[in-house]
């Protein structure tokens, strides 16, 4: 994917995701949205189990798993059509993609910079706190600018 489309995918799925990331409305129950949504309809574990066409035990132990992070996704939209629930799935950024990736550019660039300031101070050649800051900027917007796969190598 050309870098252009990255940064209309970033943008695109922030736009998307934006609403959910300050919910707390779809934070998982404490015992489950299985439970949570089973209890809240009235129907039984029994009841619940018949419709997934799984033994009673067997529905029980998928309600336990939810609830500790352990439940497939295949599980989770088999459960949520036995409660006739649409199953939902999504990664949530805690902040905006494109904050994530000029986080990650000014990383990027403060170490590259760090030792460029180092080996021109050697030599005598150090510039000023403001031009220093304006190669910073231009370096981030560089590595925003092609951000791919690269940025996310750990050095």
């Amino acid at each position: 994917m050309r870098s252009d489309d990255r940064a209309i995918a970033r943008k695109q799925l922030d736009s998307r995701l934006d609403f959910l990331r300050d919910s707390d409305a779809l934070v998982r129950p404490p015992r489950g949205w299985i439970k949570a949504v089973r209890d809240a309809l009235g129907m039984t574990t029994a009841q619940f189990a018949e419709r997934m066409g799984f033994s009673q035990p067997r529905a029980v132990g998928v309600e336990k798993a939810e609830q500790e992070g352990a439940v497939t996704l295949d599980t989770l939209e088999r459960a949520a059509r036995a409660l006739d629930c649409k199953l939902v799935y999504a990664f949530v950024p805690r902040k905006p993609l494109q904050d994530l990736v000029e986080e990650r550019a000014r990383l990027i660039a403060k170490k590259r910079l760090s030792i460029t300031s180092h080996h021109m101070a050697l030599e005598a050649q150090s510039i000023s706190a403001e031009d220093q800051h304006e190669q910073f900027k231009q370096l981030v917007r560089q590595i925003v600018d092609k951000a791919g796969s690269d940025i996310w190598k750990e050095e």
